[in-house]
């Protein structure tokens, strides 16, 4: 008797019409992933549909199968609209969260723009939902940032004092342009008469009036920044810090602005290059590693971080953690008291590595008791738990997921979308570990 083989017929019609669910196992993440957003209080996504003039016009997709679609595409490495739109036509698990729609990538990308700020305030619903589930203790809470690339090329960055260089360059060319055509234009009127029509603007004199008017706009935002700070922190007063060298407001010819995404800047990453980037940060609970509170920045250091993260963490939870960890980056004697007044336990190392200094000086009390308790057993125990708890989760996002730069520009967009794919990261692990 010849190998027998299980039927297959590919062209054979299905008597019943098949349930997409029963296509996935049980134990898929696109169930659990549905299933929560089901539960998610979505009355900000539909109230944003309530409020447009008329309901005429296509027919919107439910923002609860846009939430799913691009949280389950997130959490599988995929972030372009295009290829989330080609995925849904391929997928399985993307095709039954979609129960058979397909959004074109231009509806995907437009939603997930509107959205941004609701997906901030989703991922806390998340967390306290893994708070509710009893994956969040809150006893010891990690810190930590990462370098995430702009949208934005580094070459297309340009520093403070070239653009001073660059903008009286160009202004002596379009003098000299401009009397060119003066000159011209007299000419011509001298030959063919004062009606002859030759006043259009060169192309080459437009081309480099755009690029002033560019490079101008670029100075005048580094200027307002640098007004603001130079106010926020009262150096270059008579009353407050010490006097400046250059004029307040004035930034120094090093400071740079990008022309594509102007808020992002040029930063340090942990391969040693320096790329057009943003710092995203994370406080992550050592229960189950998840996520408990995200944020973005525009400054390459951590130390100014540490107070909001652990703040914007209590105010997710409803109260402070017990312990803290975070690297030498957040260390600094003003957030070690504050710390303290809060009734934290901070474990914030002092050095590279567990390298400790020799010496702190008296007029820091903070970073004095930071230095005895960093010495003792339990402290070096509880301070190397940091690496097993938050330096995961970014690996999780950066190689296993593979999200290593922003799709969109500005401070405020890049907050939103990593706040989505935080989001994604929680429900995925916490899909794997909640009993069922």
């Amino acid at each position: 008797m010849g190998q027998m083989f299980h039927p297959y017929e590919p062209d054979q019609a299905l008597l019943l019409p098949p349930s997409l669910r029963d296509w996935l196992p049980d134990d898929h993440p696109a169930h659990f992933i549905s299933d929560t957003v089901d539960e998610l209080d979505l009355s900000a996504f539909l109230r944003k549909y309530e409020e447009r003039e008329d309901g005429r016009g296509q027919l919107a997709y439910h923002p609860g199968l846009m939430l799913k679609v691009l949280i389950y595409a997130y959490s599988i490495g995929l972030f372009s609209s295009r290829r989330i739109a080609a995925a849904i036509e391929e997928q399985v698990a993307l095709r039954y969260l979609t129960a058979g729609n397909f959004p074109s990538h231009r509806t995907i990308a437009r939603f997930r723009l509107e959205h941004l700020a609701d997906f901030q305030t989703l991922f806390v619903e998340v967390v306290r939902i893994a708070q509710a589930s009893g994956l969040v203790k809150l006893g010891t809470l990690a810190v930590d940032g990462t370098k995430l690339k702009a949208n934005a090329s580094k070459h297309k960055a340009m520093s403070y004092g070239r653009m001073k260089a660059e903008e009286q360059k160009l202004r002596e060319e379009i003098k000299k342009i401009t009397d060119l055509a003066r000159r011209t234009d007299e000419a011509e009127d001298a030959e063919f008469g004062p009606d002859f029509r030759g006043d259009e603007l060169p192309e080459e004199l437009r081309r480099r009036k755009d690029r002033l008017a560019t490079i101008r706009a670029a100075k005048k935002r580094l200027e307002e920044a640098q007004a603001k700070e130079d106010e926020k922190s009262g150096r270059g007063t008579s009353e407050r810090g010490p006097k400046l060298k250059r004029e307040s407001g004035v930034p120094e010819d090093k400071a740079q602005s990008n022309f594509t995404d102007p808020e992002s800047r040029i930063m340090k990453t942990s391969t040693g290059a320096f790329e057009q980037s943003y710092n995203a940060q994370v406080a992550v609970d050592s229960g189950e590693q998840i996520i408990v509170a995200v944020d973005v920045t525009a400054c390459a250091a951590d130390s100014g971080e540490l107070l909001k993260m652990e703040a914007a963490a209590a105010a997710n939870l409803g109260q402070h953690s017990k312990e803290l960890l975070a690297d030498a980056g957040y260390k600094s004697e003003a957030n070690f008291i504050e710390l303290e007044e809060r009734g934290v336990q901070a474990f914030v190392s002092l050095g590279r590595g567990e390298t400790l200094p020799d010496q702190v000086a008296r007029d820091k009390p903070g970073t004095r008791r930071m230095a005895r308790r960093l010495r003792s057993k339990r402290g070096r125990k509880r301070y190397r738990l940091r690496k097993t708890v938050v330096e995961p989760v970014f690996g999780w996002i950066k190689h296993l997921v593979g999200f290593r730069g922003f799709l969109l520009r500005g401070i405020q967009k890049v907050k939103g979308e990593w706040a989505l794919v935080c989001m994604a990261m929680n429900l995925k692990r916490m899909g794997r570990t909640l009993a069922w």
